[in-house]
């Protein structure tokens, strides 16, 4: 048989070239060929996911609910996302006005939400520094990404944002609390972003897959500020994740106008199809699971980066996630990149903000670990910021 040579090059899209691998990843892979490294690279919890959750998502599995479920999520599911937003957001919207979905973790949120909104040569604002994936959603819904500089704070500001709308802009992307900075804005900040955006007619996207990693410093009656609370021209991205320590269930939520759901629900039928059957079965209790007391140990964890960069580097002060974007010392004379280079050397996993930023001033480090392992990593890099 004649084998021909095909040209693979030729058949890959404009779209995938424009896209590079995950920095993050990156450093996840390379991880995994060192011999016991300290990791401080992935935004993963360190805790187990609850009893109760994990027993009732194998009471799903061997109640044979493995099949697909409707696309928008199972009904007790969202009945129980719909109580919650109810009594946290507040949002009086009639029923038949505002919609609600079950999504394949919030990145999947994110991507049906680009694609239900953005046309080619549209533009979305995303914070500088930003999570991994908002360029390259906007990318893939053929849209611009424009970045709004949040340096030296890292506050995404509506001072900051007003300037970079165009009559090509179709929403702002917010994150808080942030990653990769931990940094929350204040209820007074998400209501002038929200005015802003109300008097601007642009909505709001709000990314909150860190809303219940809100620690007491940051929180305003109780509550995670966001900017929910003061407009309805949104949609709001949550998921769990995060809060229960389930990141591979991949499972998250979007509520907001209808019309906007109702479109993203049309596309994840032929993306997604729905989120994990027996995950969504799992968490329907979650939100009467307490997580106050891991909350509360990262905040410790928090503290802890905060007192061993005191006096050596700049760090931003994280009022939730579980991040620190630490400032590599001028004196050093060297890019985030290079230093996060030699602590690789030295068996301590980071990631340089480049990968966050159109910035390399600061990396990221993620204190998910236990606090021994944090302490040895903290020391590795105090030493190297004094060599």
């Amino acid at each position: 048989m004649t084998m021909t040579t095909t040209n693979y090059d030729d058949v890959i899209s404009a779209r995938a070239r424009e896209l590079d691998i995950s920095g993050i990843r990156k450093v996840f892979e390379l991880g995994a060929k060192l011999r016991d490294p300290i990791n401080f690279s992935i935004g993963q919890p360190n805790f187990p996911v609850p009893d109760s959750i994990k027993q009732a998502a194998i009471n799903a599995i061997n109640s044979d609910r493995n099949g697909y479920t409707l696309t928008q999520g199972i009904p007790e599911l969202r009945r129980v996302v719909s109580q919650r937003l109810l009594e946290d957001v507040v949002w009086e919207t009639p029923s038949d006005e505002l919609g609600l979905i079950i999504t394949s973790g919030t990145n999947g949120g994110l991507f049906l939400s680009c694609l239900a909104m953005l046309n080619p040569g549209d533009e979305v604002i995303i914070p500088d520094p930003y999570f991994v994936v908002y360029p390259a959603m906007a990318t893939m819904a053929g849209a611009t990404a424009k970045l709004c500089n949040t340096y030296p704070d890292f506050r995404m500001t509506a001072q900051r944002v007003e300037p970079l709308i165009t009559d090509r802009t179709k929403f702002v992307l917010l994150n808080s609390p942030s990653n990769p900075s931990g940094v929350v804005l204040s209820n007074q900040e998400m209501q002038e972003l929200a005015e802003l955006c109300e008097r601007r007619g642009v909505l709001i996207v709000s990314d909150e897959i860190y809303d219940e990693f809100t620690y007491s410093d940051a929180k305003e009656d109780g509550r995670c500020p966001s900017p929910a609370r003061y407009s309805q021209n949104m949609i709001l991205i949550r998921g769990y994740g995060k809060t229960y320590g389930c990141t591979g269930w991949r499972l998250g939520y979007a509520a907001g106008p209808k019309v906007i759901i109702d479109q993203m629900q049309k596309l994840q039928q032929y993306t997604f199809v729905c989120a994990p059957s027996m995950a969504q079965a799992g968490v329907v209790g979650a939100f009467e699971v307490d997580m106050r007391e891991q909350v509360k140990a990262y905040q410790r964890k928090r503290d802890m980066v905060e007192q061993a960069f005191d006096g050596i580097a700049s760090i931003v002060h994280p009022g939730g996630a579980f991040y620190a974007f630490v400032e590599v010392p001028e004196i050093l004379e060297e890019t985030a990149t290079g230093f996060v280079e030699r602590a690789i050397e030295n068996n301590v996993l980071l990631i340089p903000g480049c990968v966050f930023s159109s910035r390399d001033t600061h990396f990221r480090l993620s204190y998910a670990v236990e606090d021994r392992t944090l302490e040895r990593g903290l020391e590795v890099l105090r030493g190297l910021m004094k060599a």
